[in-house]
């Protein structure tokens, strides 16, 4: 099992998992080009990739999935309320629909997509089940609702949302109305917001936890670190290696 955080920001998000023998790629928000560079980086060749899986049709999400599905013949695995917002970008991309709520096969890995509250037509989160272990993925979300919880425990990986330092935010340079949307239930989780939120997921099992979506101007890596850390540090339940998804190069690599 490999985790890598290709990018991860307002600017673009893309997660390479390596689990059950496939490789897949959730989200594709940089261009194919760049996606295809990051991925050499860290010694992934684009024609390895088996699908790309994609959470939300915001930009910073879906930038090259079209032209990348297509370059690699490979499919696109959304919901279909998603394919509908942007299809003018899938034409002679394979896509294999799911339905929000319900799991579905897609070679070796069950995947479980689980609605989340965020300002998108039909954005979830995953749970990605294999002989390996789970990985579960929530980015992107306003609140952490009872089902997200419910979702994401027993994960061997995490990837969790840390976006903006709630002072940062306030005092930051953003309008109000943006500020606004971006605290509330269908906008992004805090640092703290996603510490309660990873207080009530720590089992003895998890070994991997990311970072992800920080905000370039809302919030400092080091901050967000520490807020995690901090719990991590005052627990005996488990010890998982912590990793801060990045803007502008691939994270380390969780491999397992």
């Amino acid at each position: 099992m490999r985790v890598c955080l290709l990018a991860s920001g307002s600017k673009g998000n893309a997660i390479l998992v390596e689990a059950g023998g496939s490789k897949i790629l959730v989200d594709a928000g940089l261009s194919a080009s760049e996606i295809l560079r990051r991925l050499a980086s860290i010694g992934v060749e684009g024609a390895e990739l088996d699908a790309v899986l994609i959470s939300h049709e915001h930009t910073d999400h879906t930038r090259g999935a079209g032209t990348l599905a297509r370059k690699l013949k490979i499919p696109l695995l959304l919901s279909y309320p998603t394919c509908r917002a942007i299809h003018s970008s899938l034409r002679k991309v394979e896509v294999v629909e799911f339905e929000s709520g319900y799991p579905f096969t897609f070679r070796e890995l069950l995947i479980d997509p689980f609605p989340i509250t965020h300002d998108a037509c039909d954005p979830v989160g995953f749970l990605i089940d294999c002989s390996d272990g789970k990985i579960g993925i929530a980015t992107d979300l306003g609140i952490a609702t009872r089902l997200v919880k419910d979702k994401l425990g027993g994960s061997r990986v995490l990837v969790l949302e840390s976006n903006h330092d709630e002072e940062m935010l306030l005092n930051g340079p953003y309008p109000w109305h943006l500020k606004q949307r971006i605290k509330s239930r269908h906008g992004h989780l805090s640092n703290s917001e996603s510490a309660e939120l990873l207080d009530e997921l720590l089992h003895p099992g998890l070994e991997g936890l990311f970072l992800a979506h920080l905000s370039e101007v809302n919030n400092d890596p080091e901050v967000a670190h520490h807020v995690t850390a901090t719990l991590l540090n005052g627990q005996n339940v488990c010890a998982p290696e912590l990793i801060i998804g990045q803007q502008h190069q691939a994270s380390k690599v969780f491999t397992v």
